[in-house]
């Protein structure tokens, strides 16, 4: 048995926990203790945080105590909405996922570019993932071993009736998650092909792990872009390095906080 699954006991409680890091924080930096926004997004490529910087359509949301991440603040709809960029992979989301909600997130939206496994038509396009296969290590802290990270059915039905409400193309899928983008082997993907996957990222698995772990609400999108480089012109994204679409569906997606 490997370290990574021996000696872990998913319900055994925590030494360390956020809310106390975040306390120490915040006593170290002068930082009174602030709820962020109860939407959050992790933007793990950072396009969206960049053009609303680059916009104006942004502020630091000052009083956020992390060491290792900026949270920014925007307006999308008629919410204000926090956003957290360049959180890539799967131990630095879930990082950052546990700090948004023992500081007064209620739903995390993770929006991930992605590399097409099955293919569902030509990138880009979007992926409401509804499971993820766990081939990275932080979800083995979080849940006991399986093959896949399940979302939460009800949060998944309701970005779904929310999407296709407002007329947005998109699909729903199981995705595989690895931490190792740069080992995507012919075997490993011809695998993942074989169980109808059809992206590959590196959060979603730890973050659903995470979430029921926990009894928090998240929901994992993957932009699928890229064939892992394997054509010309990879990685397009679409207008403004998809941000365009990207906040689309952000802001659809926003709404169905109020139902959870």
């Amino acid at each position: 048995m490997p370290p990574i699954v021996r000696n872990k006991n998913a319900l055994a409680p925590s030494v360390f926990k956020p809310a106390a890091l975040l306390r120490e924080a915040r006593r170290q930096k002068g930082l009174a203790a602030v709820d962020v926004p109860p939407v959050c997004v992790l933007d793990p490529d950072g396009d969206i945080v960049r053009r609303l910087r680059n916009e104006g359509r942004s502020r630091p949301f000052e009083a956020w105590p992390c060491y290792h991440t900026r949270l920014d603040t925007f307006a999308l709809g008629a919410r204000s909405v926090g956003i957290v960029g360049c959180a890539v992979g799967a131990p630095f989301a879930v990082l950052i996922a546990e700090e948004l909600f023992a500081s007064g997130c209620r739903l995390l939206i993770s929006l991930t570019s992605s590399g097409q496994i099955t293919p569902s038509g030509p990138p880009p396009y979007f992926v409401v993932i509804d499971r993820a296969l766990r081939d990275e290590g932080t979800s083995y802290h979080y849940a006991e071993a399986s093959d896949y990270a399940e979302a939460d059915a009800s949060l998944v039905q309701k970005a779904v009736a929310a999407l296709r409400e407002n007329g947005k193309p998109f699909f729903v899928g199981p995705t595989w998650t690895t931490d190792a983008p740069f080992r995507e082997t012919t075997e490993a993907i011809e695998t993942a092909r074989a169980q109808g996957i059809l992206a590959v990222e590196m959060e979603a698995a730890a973050l659903y792990s995470f979430a029921r772990a926990s009894g928090v609400a998240v929901l994992c999108l993957a932009h699928v872009t890229n064939t892992m480089a394997q054509s010309g012109q990879d990685f397009e994204k679409g207008e403004a390095d998809g941000t365009a679409d990207a906040l689309g569906f952000l802001e659809v997606l926003v709404g169905i906080a109020d139902r959870i």
